[in-house]
């Protein structure tokens, strides 16, 4: 099978069900309506309702999506029953989601829970998100500290993302006053350019590196892993040794 017809990524996982990639920083998870738009994850017409790309080789329905500037495992179903098992169990909670994360510059607790409400917003032709105070919380996630880089106030932490609202962890993170590393819209923009000279860290450091759910055709458990990317690595790697 010529994988290339179905997607542009690599992929991690490919069975007679699913089609599952690492999603390049950069690239679209769907196509954005109405707009001229960069490379996306499958190639391919987008029908939006049923949120399906019509390949080259046949159908592929986007069963979640991540940001265009986060990286990771991106799943997708190869025919119409797996995509409704999949959404399925998206929707009664049996998919655990983990990203990694590199975020600044006030100390936080070795590990935490956040809870709250978030708010989407029309602004400048975007979208932005941001917190509701009096809002009904919808946005949870745990955190673990994973390591501390103490030259730059840095924190890499493990996230289990228990809800998938738009912009979730960097908004959550920002408000705490713990911006996700590299992030354009929401980060600290003069520690963003700190990092690209002294780093060169030159995009968003949000990573899904770990999707974990029941396999659509046998309901066992199953899980994929996208290794962090070498220019996080590498980031990782200098802030160690200076």
């Amino acid at each position: 099978m010529n994988r290339a017809l179905f997607t542009r990524c690599p992929v991690l996982f490919e069975d007679a069900d699913l089609l599952i990639i690492h999603k390049p920083e950069g690239v679209l998870s769907h196509p954005n309506s109405g707009k001229q738009n960069p490379s996306c994850a499958f190639e391919g017409p987008y029908d939006l309702g049923e949120r399906r790309f019509q390949t080259p080789r046949g159908p592929v329905w986007l069963i979640h999506r991540l940001d265009q500037d986060t990286s990771g495992v991106l799943l997708a179903a190869k025919n119409k029953k797996s995509a409704g098992a999949c959404r399925g169990s998206f929707e009664k909670g049996e998919v655990k989601k983990n990203y990694i994360a590199l975020v600044s510059r006030r100390p936080m607790p070795s590990h935490g829970k956040w809870r709250d409400a978030l708010m989407e917003r029309r602004a400048g032709g975007g979208l932005r998100v941001a917190i509701d105070p009096s809002g009904r919380p919808n946005a949870f996630l745990n955190y673990k500290l994973k390591e501390y880089f103490q030259k730059f106030n840095l924190s890499l932490l493990e996230i289990e993302l228990l809800t998938g609202k738009t912009h979730q962890i960097r908004v959550q993170s920002a408000c705490r006053g713990h911006p996700v590393a590299g992030d354009r819209v929401y980060g600290n923009f003069a520690l963003n350019k700190e990092l690209r000279e002294a780093l060169g860290l030159r995009r968003l450091f949000l990573h899904a590196w770990r999707l974990a759910f029941p396999h659509p055709l046998t309901g066992k458990p199953f899980a994929v892993e996208a290794p962090l990317p070498e220019e996080l690595e590498d980031c990782l790697l200098k802030a160690s040794s200076i």
